[in-house]
């Protein structure tokens, strides 16, 4: 299981809902990262969705609370019990978590593989990811040249489990 998610320099990932900032480059990562894959996500996180859309290409599973909770494009489950058995039906490489933060963590101990988009700012935030450089378990394998939208810099990064 991987999960994608973009950053700012303290672990920062959003702010009253929303994403701390929108990249092209890192919208388009995203897209090539996920796309025919599995994508699972809270039911904020599909609501910060463009048109609060599931995402197209892509099988959407969404967890809630809500067991009235229905959207055209996208499955529901409501507990990690549920969410680890629909997703036993897709290989394990094919399954992204892509947010928010309490899907994040509770999701955290099943990744391997953590894709990274680190924006080298500090934004103002009320939503963290957890900080994997000070995770003794993971360690970058991988990392970009450096990226540039307008003046902010940010990097690829791929963190893997250690073994």
């Amino acid at each position: 299981m991987k999960m994608i998610v973009a950053v700012d320099q303290n672990w920062a990932i959003g702010l009253r809902g929303g994403l701390l900032v929108r990249i092209p480059g890192d919208m388009a990562w995203f897209r090539q990262k996920t796309m025919g894959k599995v994508v699972v996500m809270g039911r904020k996180t599909l609501e910060s969705l463009p048109g609060g859309q599931p995402l197209a290409g892509r099988v959407n599973l969404v967890m809630t609370r809500d067991r009235s909770f229905q959207r055209k494009g996208a499955a529901a489950v409501h507990s990690m019990e549920e969410a680890l058995k629909t997703l036993r039906q897709y290989a394990a490489e094919d399954v992204y978590i892509i947010g928010g933060e309490s899907i994040y963590r509770q999701f955290l101990p099943w990744a391997d593989t953590v894709y990274v988009t680190k924006i080298m700012y500090a934004y103002d935030a009320d939503t963290f990811f957890p900080n994997l450089e000070a995770d003794g378990e993971w360690v970058m394998a991988e990392e970009s040249e450096e990226q540039t939208y307008f003046d902010l810099e940010y990097f690829f990064q791929k963190y893997v489990r250690k073994s």
